[in-house]
């Protein structure tokens, strides 16, 4: 299985930038972002589907956020700028196995890092 580790968290202000990086052991077909604020649900955040190069967003983070990725190393990244109070949480990376696992019908979120905390202060 594919082992991801992210970095790049930190304390910011109100209106700052921060990268976020996920190094993944191996290949994925879809690597991504999420984040989980105190006392909330897990939300998506950004997708990035090697096949292709596509992007996906979150309506909250359009616009602000870009996800890009490096192929060797096995990398994505999520440049995070004009951060607002509500960005902070622990963001986590996540990928996507490039083969159906047996048993299943379709490809999720199957590798998941550790996460790394961002806070937001205003």
């Amino acid at each position: 299985q594919v082992q991801l580790v992210e970095s790049g968290g930190g304390v910011v202000q109100a209106g700052g930038s921060l990268r976020l990086s996920c190094a993944a052991s191996g290949r994925t077909s879809k690597m991504g972002w999420f984040r989980q604020a105190q006392g909330k649900k897990r939300e998506f955040v950004a997708a990035f589907n090697w096949s292709g190069g596509t992007t996906h967003y979150s309506d909250s983070v359009k616009g602000r956020f870009t996800i890009s990725a490096d192929n060797a190393p096995n990398t994505v990244y999520l440049q995070m700028n004009s951060l607002l109070p509500e960005d902070t949480a622990v963001y986590f990376c996540a990928g996507m196995p490039i083969r159906l696992p047996s048993g299943r019908l379709q490809l999720e979120w199957d590798y998941w890092g550790q996460g790394t905390q961002v806070t937001v202060s205003s």
